[in-house]
């Protein structure tokens, strides 16, 4: 995208901006990317510390996660591997066009994380939109975490109390809202609660370990099946031009890691779009490999009736899949307080951009309020997570909001950006570039509203 002159709009001093809101709101970022602080002084970001190899690594690490487990079902609702192939490779380039977008305005509008560019580039609507989505989401993921811990443990107890599964067990200490809550308080709650989180590192590490391992069992477990494990039936056609729509959360939750991808971008030796684009282009390439192979290898291996956690429609005594099951909750339990860490981050930044007030004057209160905002973000995702059957029925909703991330804020980023620009004539690329804005925003508007529709009237109401 060629940089034209001018300046972006940036009226989000309107709503008393301040940098300690700002400081707050730099926090959303990928757990390995380490930035500088932004100098006011420069006319530019300047070069980080990440080579592009290892931007291309970090990327693939903020897209892939426990969004993994969920893809042999979207396969399944898609109508089978052609469709969902194909929809995923249709995505795939807004998908990465998002990403490109998202760093030429971070460029143009010298700001280092998503919703600091939304905020300089669209305005002050846009931007409270953006972090009151930002926050729910988070908030859904970790709503996610938990039914996925609650998953897993009842398949590893149920090897360990060696109990036939059809009957379940009658033992209160093997309950799944029992062992969800106990893992909870005594693991999660305590993480959640510092002000700074400094492992976040190792749990990048983690997770990245975690979901190539699931990847590579589900894909043996295909390749040799166990004898009893004979699919129901493999659909090889969706039931319905609108069931292909049905995946589109999934996908989007999967492949969703522009929130992350900003810091990235700004902690590059050369945060140049071009490279950077390259740099996104391998990343969800190296992204698609690893959700296809999951999603056809486990749609093929259970059919029409496989789980919307894949890991659930395997038998609880088979060792590698129960070291995958482990691996999951592992990578769940650090995960969780670093997606509550953001959504926290958020909600400050909001509060202290509204007050007015600096982080300063509020040593004491900011205590206060961050225990409070803690034990009632943990205990409200825990009721939450003790009463939803399945994963599917959250990222129903939450796949919604993670295609206003990659179609609908870039989509208006780049509009306003282009229109910001000041030139005699509108060149064909300039209109070529605001079209394309605006149909990611529909785009993006259409899946939120479909994806948001089915899960209120389908999923949640059944």
């Amino acid at each position: 995208m060629a940089q034209g002159t001018g300046s972006i709009n940036s009226d989000y001093k309107d709503w008393e901006w301040s940098d300690d809101a700002g400081e707050r709101a730099r926090l959303l970022q990928s757990p390995s990317v380490e930035t500088a602080p932004k100098n006011s002084e420069s006319q530019g970001n300047g070069p980080g510390a990440t080579s592009a190899l290892g931007a291309v690594f970090i990327v693939v690490n903020a897209a892939l996660g426990a969004g993994l487990l969920n893809f042999p079902a979207a396969f399944s609702m898609a109508g089978g591997v052609a469709a969902g192939i194909a929809l995923q490779m249709c995505m795939l380039i807004f998908i990465i066009g998002g990403l490109v977008i998202l760093a030429y305005c971070s460029q143009a509008s010298n700001e280092r994380t998503y919703q600091e560019v939304v905020w300089a580039v669209c305005g002050k609507v846009p931007g409270v939109l953006c972090e009151v989505a930002i926050a729910v989401y988070t908030f859904g993921t970790c709503i996610a975490f938990l039914i996925i811990i609650g998953d897993q443990e009842d398949k590893i107890i149920a090897a360990l109390v060696k109990e036939p599964e059809e009957v379940g067990s009658s033992r209160w200490y093997t309950d799944r809202k029992f062992t969800i809550s106990i893992t909870a308080f005594l693991l999660i709650l305590p993480l959640s609660i510092p002000k700074e989180i400094g492992f976040q590192k190792y749990a990048s590490s983690l997770s990245v370990i975690g979901t190539w391992y699931v990847t590579a069992v589900i894909i043996i477990k295909y390749i040799w099946p166990d004898k009893e494990l004979v699919p129901v039936e493999i659909p090889t056609s969706p039931s319905s031009w609108t069931a292909v729509f049905n995946a589109m959360p999934t996908i989007c939750f999967g492949f969703q890691c522009h929130v992350s991808s900003v810091p990235v971008f700004n902690s590059m030796k050369q945060p140049e779009v071009k490279t950077w684009g390259a740099v996104v282009t391998a990343a969800m390439v190296i992204a698609l490999f690893v959700y296809t192979g999951t999603g056809v290898c486990g749609f093929l291996t259970f059919g029409a009736g496989v789980e919307q956690d894949v890991l659930m429609s395997y038998p609880s005594n088979d060792i590698p899949v129960a070291l995958a099951r482990a691996f999951i909750i592992l990578c769940v339990l650090t995960s969780y307080p670093i997606l509550h860490f953001c959504g926290r981050a958020v909600l400050e930044g909001l509060w202290l951009r509204y007050t007015g007030i600096t982080v300063e004057e509020d040593v004491v209160r900011e205590r206060r309020r961050r225990l409070l905002q803690t034990i009632s973000w943990f205990l409200l995702t825990l009721l939450l997570a003790l009463f939803i059957p399945d994963i599917g029925k959250v990222i129903s909703v939450i796949g919604g909001l993670a295609a206003c991330f990659i179609f609908v804020f870039p989509g208006l980023c780049l509009i306003q950006a282009k229109l910001s620009e000041i030139q005699e004539t509108r060149a064909i690329s300039w209109w070529a570039q605001v079209s394309y804005g605006v149909f990611m925003v529909t785009l993006g508007a259409f899946i939120f509203g479909q994806t948001t529709a089915n899960a209120i009237f389908v999923d949640l109401t059944a």
